[in-house]
Order: C-alpha cells, then structure tokens, then sequence
C-alpha cells in the first residue's frame, strides 16, 4: 500500500458509529494512514466501554466535559485537555461524566476502526446483547474483562 497526505473535511467524515449509546466517527483508518487510526468520539453521561484490553496503543485526549477512566487499578477523573495514554495489552475503560463527553482518540495500527463498524452493522443498541459484542470484539483482538462491581 503506499501511504499519501489525508485532508478529511466535516463534510467528507464517514457518519458516526453507534456503539452501545455513544458514537464513534472514524476520521482516519489504518488502510488510510499506513498503520494508526484516529477517532472522534461523544456520549452522553455514563456511556463508554466497560473493561477490556486489546493489542494496540490507544490514546485519547478530552475536548469537552469529563471522562471517568480506568487503568488497571487507577480510577481517574480526567477533564479538557487531559490527555490519556494505554499501552496495549492494558486493562482498561472510560465513562463519560456528567453532561457527557467528547474525546479525540488514537491507536497505534489497524484494528479498531473494523471492530467498531462490526459493533455498528451487527449490534442492537436499544437492548444489546453482550455475548455477541464480547463474540464481535475478539475477533478483533480485543479481550472484554469482567468487572465485579
């Protein structure tokens, strides 16, 4: 594949992807970058993924609101201009706080941006179905955790 320069204008961004109440805009995907993908992500209170872990690098930086994350065995408050960095293979999850959020993430490779249109095409948002995102994130590479709360 050979790499070239990517512009990406509001209007040309691909629609947001649903993804069990937030959405989740792929602005630039692996095939398109040669390797990292950049995201647009916003939620309403409480949304965002439980925890997991995956191969690639994820960072993501807080434009609006705040976000609630979870590193391992940190739990942190994170707020507009925070930024947040997870190396692969690290458990990990986020919740957007009160009056929701909006994040700018990014991940090392290819990866996410197909397991996120696979939860999008293939997922029920009104009553999803746990087992089949769990099914649906493995294939991907992505292990969910249990949480025991």
């Amino acid at each position: 594949m050979t790499k070239k320069s990517l512009i990406v204008s509001p209007e040309e961004r691909a629609r947001p992807l649903n993804i069990a109440g937030f959405s989740i805009t792929v602005l630039a995907a692996g095939e398109q970058t040669g390797g990292y993908e950049i995201f647009h992500q916003v939620g309403p209170e409480g949304t965002g993924p439980g925890p997991h872990f995956h191969p690639w690098d994820e960072s993501f930086f807080v434009l609006r609101g705040e976000v609630v994350c979870g590193v391992d065995d940190l739990e942190t408050l994170v707020k507009p201009g925070a930024l947040v960095h997870i190396s692969g293979n690290t458990t990990h999850w986020y919740r957007f706080g009160e009056s929701g959020g909006e994040i700018l993430s990014m991940t090392s490779c290819e990866g996410a941006s197909h397991m996120y249109e696979d939860f999008d095409r293939e997922g029920s948002w009104e009553n999803p179905n746990r087992d089949h995102l769990v099914q649906l994130a493995a294939k991907h590479g992505q292990v969910v955790v249990d949480s025991h709360d």
